[in-house]
């Protein structure tokens, strides 16, 4: 079996896209098949299926940013807060937003079950959540969206939590913000290959 070549042009062609629209390339029916797609596809470790997403669209959507911008206005200095809130006014004003939670349940289940990795299962829980990051950005731009991901956890948890009814004891590990491209994605540059490849048995 071969890796296909639309597989790896959609990997290549991933990019970080911070000008969003609030538009759509494709039905809202068609985002939520996505996001089933990667809870059922997307492999965890020790299959914990830890990872709980959180598709936010239209007026939920804008509801996290009121959030976020509630919440940093409280911790941000007042001189700086207006660069920060015209950065969260371009998360805002994209099209929707991804919540990444992981459930600690399967992790604490998995730490019983296997004692000797138990100090492992909390770490290979971080990758089981970014292998769903990747695959939804990946996933969402070869749809023909442009997206972002934001981190801004701990501080908004709580109130996220509270406002869409998410169990208190699941944690917020990122924020996917995805919108119709405004503008081209930002450079991206790559440290040697010879210094992260290395190769043996050939």
């Amino acid at each position: 079996m071969t890796v296909s070549k639309s597989f790896l042009d959609a990997v290549r062609a991933r990019r970080t896209y911070y000008q969003l629209l609030n538009k759509s390339p494709i039905p809202d029916s068609r985002i939520v098949d996505l996001v089933n797609d990667a809870i059922l596809h997307t492999p965890s470790s020790f299959n914990s299926q830890s990872t709980r997403l959180v598709l936010l669209l239209k007026k939920d959507h804008e509801k996290l940013w009121d959030i976020t911008k509630d919440t940093l206005k409280a911790v941000v200095p007042p001189d700086a807060f207006a660069a920060t809130n015209q950065k969260l006014n371009g998360f805002q004003n994209a099209y929707g937003t991804v919540l990444f939670f992981e459930d600690p349940a399967p992790i604490k289940n998995l730490q019983q079950k296997f004692a000797t990795y138990a100090d492992r299962f909390p770490v290979w829980s971080e990758h089981t959540s970014a292998m769903h990051q990747f695959f939804l950005w990946t996933a969402l731009e070869d749809e023909g969206f442009g997206a972002n991901l934001q981190h801004y956890n701990p501080l908004i948890d709580e109130r996220v939590k509270e406002e869409w009814n998410i169990p208190v004891d699941w944690q917020l590990k990122a924020q996917l913000v995805f919108g119709t491209p405004a503008a081209e994605p930002t450079d991206k540059t790559h440290q040697p290959q010879q210094e992260r490849v290395f190769v043996h048995g050939l």
